[in-house]
């Protein structure tokens, strides 16, 4: 797992790589088809998924200390374990710990709330475990004398040790190694959280919507959209354009609203004189995320889990497209890590029939009055990008822990994926494990060192499955 790798092998497996990634790469940034003169959109990979987003500012101070992986051969790593910090987009601020421990965070990295299947947890029959864990230590059980009695820790533990120890329990269960905290009260709290954990389900979105893409003809109302939230109260607001097409945001009655709540229902309400057209509805509500939501980015940055939350700032949208004849579709998309690739769902509500075509091929014909969810493969650590029906979807599937290990160098490399966990500045080298301040962007690096020919430093990534 961290032994070297020879020279002419790794150029082997490197070209290899290089060959298949373009190869898939071309095919799923080539998709594309739209509805007769309809304007390409952007639309989050997740449409109607909703929740915080926010960026990753590091390690947070006094919250971690040292951990020691041990390898399939034996050879130990000494890194960093503990909470990071992220910003919420908007206000607020997320406390997590990393669910990949052999990638590296990179440097101001932006995440997304994420539903479970939609990372390595997917496939990972302990991930209810996680959650227990985060529940039950640090930082959410702040009383660490009383955590210390409950795990049987003779001496005290300060915040860094606790929240290594905590770490230390969640690796163990994330990404399946062998990590022990290097101070022995930590090594007895990760024993005990790993020991006594049991699986708890996959806690509920802070913001999400059902039916976030609708469709259908003017002089109808178009939904529901139904609001799903722990928020007391989400802030519902129409786009330009549908204000412009004197779209109204309405409930089951038919009565205008501006804000909605959990459970609520919404629909468009659409001028039967309206021209064909589309828009969308932003809502919007400040609340608590809840502890052992996952946060994934598409940067390849390693995934995280939330340990605690301040009041922060949600987020959701839904779509809606209408006209007065022809094919009228509504269309969603979702990665779908259980079965490796992003799952595209297309109804169509108008009165002829829409071919859903991507990379130049038609992957599915949705009737009129029908609706169809078809699975579009895309490789780990692929990037996706195609646009359906004048809608712009894109992201990158990373559904599987990683390990990152470099080939021997005769200079040295700008981030190191191994060795000591200081780095030459004498700060803490994240790219060990994914886990320090400094958060090295080491893709980046490792490329610029091989165009100029400095170094001979070649990262390669281990992909392991999730459960193994």
């Amino acid at each position: 797992m961290f032994s070297a790798v020879h020279g002419r092998t790794a150029r082997k497996r490197g070209a290899l790589r290089l060959a298949t990634a373009t190869a898939v790469s071309g095919l799923v940034a080539a998709g594309a088809i739209a509805g007769a003169g309809a304007a390409v959109a952007d639309t989050p990979d997740q449409q109607g998924q909703g929740g915080a987003t926010a960026t990753i500012q590091g390690l947070e101070p006094g919250s971690f200390a040292g951990a020691v992986i041990t390898g399939d051969n034996g050879h130990q790593e000494k890194v960093s374990a503990g909470l990071f910090r992220m910003n919420v987009d908007g206000g607020g601020t997320l406390r997590t710990y990393c669910i990949d421990i052999h990638n590296p965070t990179q440097r101001e990295a932006q995440y997304r709330e994420t539903p479970w299947n939609g990372t390595s947890l997917a496939n990972n029959k302990d991930a209810g475990k996680i959650r227990w864990i985060l529940e039950n230590s640090y930082p959410q059980k702040n009383d660490l004398g009383q955590l210390a009695k409950d795990a049987g820790v003779s001496g005290k533990l300060s915040n860094g040790e606790a929240a290594a120890a905590t770490q230390v329990a969640i690796w163990r269960y994330s990404d399946h190694v062998k990590v022990d905290a290097a101070d022995k009260d930590a090594q007895t709290l990760a024993d005990w959280l790993f020991k006594n954990a049991k699986v708890v389900e996959e806690p509920k979105a802070s913001l999400t919507l059902d039916g976030a893409s609708v469709a259908g003809k003017a002089g109808q109302k178009l939904g529901p959209v139904t609001v799903h939230t722990n928020a007391d109260k989400v802030t519902v607001t129409p786009s330009q354009e549908l204000q412009a097409a004197g779209v109204k945001i309405v409930d089951k009655a038919g009565k205008t609203v501006s804000s909605a709540a959990n459970n609520s229902q919404l629909f468009f309400d659409v001028p039967a004189a309206a021209q064909p057209g589309s828009g969308s509805l932003r809502l919007s509500a400040t609340t608590q995320v809840p502890v052992g939501r996952a946060f994934a980015s598409d940067s390849k940055s390693q995934t995280q889990i939330l340990a605690g939350s301040s009041d922060s700032t949600v987020n959701a949208e839904a779509k809606v497209t209408w006209a007065k004849q022809g094919a009228i579709p509504a269309v969603s998309v979702k990665k779908d890590c259980a079965k490796g690739g992003v799952d595209i769902t297309v109804t169509n509500k108008g009165d002829e029939v829409f071919p859903v075509t991507v990379g130049g091929k038609t992957i599915a014909t949705i009737p009129a009055g029908g609706s169809k969810t078809v699975l579009f493969p895309v490789a780990e650590d692929q990037k996706y990008d195609f646009t359906i029906a004048g809608q712009h979807f894109s992201g990158v599937l990373d559904c599987k822990t990683a390990g990152t290990t470099p080939t021997p160098s005769s200079k040295p490399s700008p981030a190191s994926a191994g060795g000591s966990s200081t780095g030459t500045n004498g700060g803490t080298n994240l790219a060990e494990t994914g886990s320090s301040s400094a958060t090295p962007v080491i893709a980046g690096s490792a490329i610029a060192l091989v165009l100029l020919g400095g170094g001979a430093v070649f990262f390669l990534r281990k992909k392991k499955a999730a459960g193994q």
